[in-house]
């Protein structure tokens, strides 16, 4: 793969855990997470249905099942952070997340996901800005990996995630001057 192709899959770079966050890091992740639903909605406003159904890169998701992806993907966070909240470690149910771009309903308008983005964030900063030092602590098994994963770096990863994804549309826009 070229610097250029990794360049455009990871626009703002990869995701990296951490050992922990601090309470100012996790308060600016989770206001990340409360901006998204306007940041994502500004990325595509104005598209034509030609422009979004563009791949954001060769071989990559158009920018509709983009949008379509991250009211999927934010949707199981939300799920598997109430998991990890009322479970001891629980095993997380994986999803196929090339699969479920695919599915008909990732052929549905935009505003479609953008409406259940603004529904699912209105919940889930109240959720993140009430766990407690140990709550932040809790985990959850990831069965591809069989790794714990720390809600304080789940925080942190939906944070970048939304930022990524909206990175993939502003970016495009930049190159095909939109």
């Amino acid at each position: 793969m070229s610097l250029s192709e990794t360049d455009l899959r990871y626009p703002i770079g990869k995701f990296t855990p951490q050992q922990s966050h601090t309470s100012a890091e996790i308060s600016a992740a989770v206001n990340h997470i409360r901006e998204l639903p306007q940041q994502l909605e500004a990325a595509v406003t104005g598209l034509t249905n030609i422009q979004l159904d563009t791949p954001y890169r060769e071989g990559g998701w158009t920018v509709r099942q983009v949008v379509h992806h991250v009211a999927d993907s934010h949707m199981n966070a939300y799920i598997r952070f109430k998991w990890t909240l009322t479970e001891d470690t629980p095993m997380i149910k994986a999803y196929n997340e090339k699969r479920w771009a695919e599915t008909p309903d990732a052929l549905l308008p935009v505003e479609i996901s953008l409406s259940v983005i603004k529904a699912l964030h209105q919940k889930l900063p109240l959720l993140l800005e009430s766990l407690t030092e140990e709550q932040l602590l809790r985990a959850f098994i990831h069965p591809e990996t069989q790794k714990q994963v720390v809600l304080h770096n789940m925080i942190a990863m939906y944070a970048w995630h939304g930022a990524h994804h909206t990175a993939h549309i502003t970016e495009l826009r930049k190159r095909m001057n939109w």
